[in-house]
């Protein structure tokens, strides 16, 4: 049976000829590597900084250029994965990416390790898509859906292996040897795509500059803008703003103007469509309402998912002093569980439709964050909270496999890539939203929090805390609260009243985004319920027509 003949088989009835998973092997492991490079950049943030001499916010410059290579280049990534051939432009970004691991592992200045993130970014920006489109290649019905789970349980397993494995190394020996991990995936990776089959490629695929540079400007003016929402102001300029606008923080004018970059983008790509000219992305991918639904839930998903994962780390850690040891032992019940479900929810897909499993998921979702809300304390190794983080896990793993598997099987295979691409534009720009408005959102809750409390307390006069000059009130540890009263000519008891208010309104403040979270979790049911109802004896057909299993 030829390539073509076996693809057509596999694609009518999930019951036909079954491939081996060596193929997947890679993929998974490409997945990982990508995530295990993401997570393993802030725990090498003190070893650069202690290496290079420079301040954090240098250092912290490979987390963002390595976000923004990625979420400007996705689509376009597509494109060239399209015209030159998945297979063969897979392995070629995979050498590109163990580069820049060799310059991580042997970078002589700081200048070095942000080009070397530079390079892994814009690999990773082909590799989203071409996971998707090499296992539409390789994969037909339920063995595509086990892969297509298989990623989501991939960035689970490297959150926990990265805190831990980089961890460790990173405490031990030092940060460079962590990328020596990176490095061997890649060759792994490398070896294992010579078992992956893929259409050689179209070379008369053009690729549209145009929208090219619309989309790239629109993700990393929306990135940049959502991202420094704290440091440069919600409104008015901070003093950390790089520049004002008569007196405006540049953060919401990147915002304004990543949409309306973002929406040129569409009218332009729309135009050509009805011109019969290739655009970069085609939108009918998300022609029908279950598929934009997809999209909307899963920009939810991913965008709870980085707002817990931004939450938990920083009260862990900056609160409470913890190292990131601690914090990935914390995290790990969520992370275990994001693994397994992610994995095990496909074997769901013929008893339930994709519409029942989205709600139930919410439904979980909103019951865990609603809580997480009530039971969470300054403990987080108690079972209430635990439990909590357990139940979210299982709604959020069972949520991303399967809005994403909504996406990849009612597309046709040749729009794989295109699937991937905006997979990939969706979970960028979710993540940067996700992380700082629930930043922006506690640092507000916060500061009015404290500032009401401390006008009320008899002890605390307003002299005294202009002296401290608390007015941007941050999540603040309860040593370096003292150490600013300290400064001050505070009394032991004043000193007393205020960390207490502190420790008060801190965890006032996360039950209370918590249950932020937990409203918009149940806003999300609407997109939810317009998820597919096929029926459980239906599996879908790219074409949009439903095949009898």
């Amino acid at each position: 049976m030829t390539d073509a003949n076996r693809t057509a088989a596999e694609s009518v009835s999930p019951g036909g000829e079954r491939r081996s998973w060596a193929p997947m092997i890679g993929l998974f492991l490409a997945q990982v590597l990508m995530s295990f490079n993401v997570a393993a950049l802030p725990i090498s943030l003190g070893g650069m900084v202690q290496d290079f001499g420079v301040p954090p916010t240098a250092a912290s410059s490979t987390i963002v250029v390595y976000g923004l290579a990625v979420a400007a280049l996705v689509m376009t990534g597509a494109k060239l994965g399209q015209r030159i051939g998945w297979v063969l432009i897979f392995r070629i970004v995979v050498a590109v990416f163990a580069v820049s691991s060799v310059m991580m592992i042997t970078a002589p200045s700081i200048g070095w390790a942000i080009g070397g993130q530079v390079l892994a970014g814009a690999s990773a920006a082909i590799i989203v898509p071409a996971l998707v489109a090499l296992i539409a290649e390789n994969y037909r019905g339920a063995q595509q859906a086990t892969a297509v789970g298989s990623l989501g349980s991939a960035r689970a397993f490297s959150g926990i292996s990265a805190f831990l494995v980089g961890g460790t190394l990173g405490t031990l020996v030092g940060w460079r040897p962590v990328f020596f991990i990176t490095l061997a995936l890649a060759v792994a990776v490398f070896a294992l795509s010579f078992k992956l089959r893929g259409d050689k490629g179209d070379a008369s695929i053009r690729i549209d500059l145009v929208a090219s540079v619309l989309i790239g400007a629109a993700i990393v003016l929306l990135t940049l803008g959502f991202n420094n929402l704290n440091a440069w102001g919600i409104l008015l300029a901070e003093p950390g703003a790089p520049f004002s606008i008569l007196g405006l923080s540049p953060a919401p004018v990147f915002v304004v103007l990543g949409v309306i970059f973002g929406q040129a983008f569409f009218l332009w790509t729309r135009r050509r469509m009805r011109l019969g000219k290739a655009p970069l992305v085609d939108l009918g991918v998300l022609g029908k309402r279950t598929e934009r639904a997809a999209v909307y839930a899963m920009f939810i998903i991913v965008a709870m998912e980085a707002a817990v994962n931004f939450t938990v780390p920083t009260y862990i850690q900056v609160v409470q002093g913890r190292t990131p040891f601690d914090t990935s032992l914390a995290m790990m019940p969520f992370n275990l569980t994001v693994f397994v479900t992610a994995t095990l929810i496909v074997r769901f897909y013929k008893r339930f439709a994709p519409r029942t499993i989205a709600l139930f998921s919410f439904v979980l979702t909103t019951a865990a964050l609603v809580w997480l809300s009530f039971v969470v304390t300054n403990n987080w190794e108690t079972l209430p909270t635990i439990l909590g983080l357990i139940v979210f896990g299982i709604g959020q793993g069972s949520l991303v496999t399967l809005v994403f598997n909504v996406l990849v099987t009612a597309a046709p295979k040749e729009l794989a890539g295109d699937v991937g691409s905006i997979r990939g534009t969706t979970q960028n720009l979710a993540s940067a939203v996700g992380t700082a408005v629930m930043g922006a959102l506690l640092v507000t809750l916060l500061s009015l929090g404290f500032s009401q409390a401390v006008t009320a307390h008899d002890d605390l006069p307003p002299e005294l805390m202009t002296k401290v000059d608390l007015d941007q009130v941050n999540f603040l540890s309860n040593d370096a609260l003292k150490a600013k009263f300290e400064e001050t000519d505070a009394t032991p008891e004043q000193v007393a009243a205020a960390v207490s208010i502190n420790e008060e309104q801190r965890l006032r403040t996360l039950r209370l985004g918590f249950l932020v979270l937990a409203g918009i979790s149940a806003i999300a049911a609407l997109p939810a319920s317009r998820l597919p109802r096929y029926r459980p004896e239906e599996i879908p057909a790219p074409d949009g027509e439903r095949v009898k299993s």
